[in-house]
Parts: structure tokens; sequence; C-alpha cells
């Protein structure tokens, strides 16, 4: 199989049908097999409900259950489910476009093993009326700093939610999480620099959702398990 797309999704009934529908039209339209993972991540809504009436219409899709909070084991089961050769988790809320995918998947024809989205690139574009919030530029840019100090040098945004792995990346880094909440993005990241992955980024053009459920205590969570990381690469914990 060429491609898997995985969806984490926690208490995404509102949203996650139109992101469905948006991924599957368009893969659709594309001359290669792929399949879809929604990844329900102990929602307590009918996100799981409104994902699987999805199926008659696109067999390719699957939607699984996790029943542990944190959005890193939502992605971590479908990257270690998925039988795409290239895997991409994307968020719920369709944030990043599915056709960002034309762009992306040349790269690994250039010996690239993670391709990642970022909006600290040149030609990254924020859509009329979908900024962040200032508070979250400025913690963004200084959260940065701290990361690549500490875990991820070389990479200037790590926390954008369009990801894609080859298959033999995602089987060897994610195994090896330990951080499965905010941090995790960084923490799989530093695994893949660790045995020495070709990461390329790429800027994107995204849309900031007002009902994100990043808030601002997430970035303290992200700068404390950057050093859980950095203290975990010293001691060869991801050997």
């Amino acid at each position: 199989m060429h491609l898997s797309v995985i969806i984490p999704a926690y208490n995404e009934e509102k949203r996650i049908g139109g992101t469905i529908l948006a991924i599957g039209q368009y893969l659709a339209k594309q001359g290669y097999d792929y399949e879809i993972i929604v990844v329900n991540n102990h929602s307590q809504d009918r996100t799981a409900e409104i994902a699987k009436s999805f199926q008659s219409q696109y067999p390719g899709l699957r939607v699984i259950d996790e029943p542990r909070p944190g959005k890193g084991y939502a992605v971590t089961t479908g990257m270690l489910v998925a039988q795409g050769d290239y895997r991409l988790f994307t968020d719920a809320d369709n944030s990043t476009s599915i056709d960002h995918l034309e762009k992306f998947l040349p790269y690994f024809e250039q010996s690239y093993q993670v391709v990642i989205g970022s909006l600290a690139v040149k030609g990254a574009k924020i859509l009329q009326g979908g900024g962040e919030p200032l508070w979250r530029v400025i913690m963004g840019k200084l959260g940065n700093k701290w990361i690549q100090i500490f875990a991820v040098w070389g990479i200037s945004d790590t926390q954008r939610g369009f990801k894609i792995f080859t298959a033999e990346a995602a089987q060897k880094i994610f195994p090896r999480l330990t951080i499965f909440g905010w941090g995790f993005d960084v923490e799989a990241l530093a695994i893949a620099q660790m045995f020495g992955y070709k990461i390329k980024e790429l800027p994107v053009t995204w849309s900031n959702d007002p009902d994100s459920k990043v808030n601002v205590w997430a970035y303290p969570q992200v700068l404390l398990q950057t050093l859980k990381v950095r203290y975990n690469l010293l001691i060869g914990k991801y050997d």
C-alpha cells in the first residue's frame, strides 16, 4: 500500500465528518492505493459513530479505538497498525489540507525519511481570519528555541499536525515513545534525528480552528517534556 492517513480524534463529532470527506474525496482521485485510519482517542461523544458512517463510501477507511487519553497514543496506534509505505498523521480539524501531499511526497524520492509541515519556514501562510492568538505565536517562538537547544536542533516548528514518515521510520520511532501528551512530536523528531533520518521541513498553508484544543497550559507541558527527551537521549533510552 502506498499511503496511510492517520487522523487522531478526541471528541471530534462536529469536525470529523468534514475532514474525512475532504481527505477521502482527494485520495479517491489519486492513482495510488491508500487507507484512512481514524483513531478514536478516548472520545466521550459520537466521534467513532460518525467516522464509521463513512465506511460504505470509503472502503479504505478504518476506525480504531484507543482508550488511553493522549494524542501521542492515538498517533502511535495509527502508525503501527498502518500498512502504507508512507504514513501521514494529520489533525482532525483539517487545518492543513490534504493536497499538501503533492509537494511533500516527492521528497521521499530524495532520500528523506520524515517530511513535516511548518509555519516557521519561508512560504508558509495563514489563511485570512484563521491566525493563531498572539499568546500562541509568542509562546510558540520562545518554546521552539528551547526545543532546539535541548532536543531537536535545526527544526523551526515541531508542533504542526501534518507529518509523514516512511514505514521503516515509523516502525523504529513510535515504539520508542515515552511521551504521549503535547510533547510527543518533539520526542518523535528527536528519535528520528538520533537514528540519522533525514527530515525535511516544508511550509504549509494553515487555518487555525477557533475550537482548537491547544491551551496555554500545553506550552509548559511541552517545555518540561522536552527536558525529559533530553534526559532520555543522554542515558541512551531510545537505543
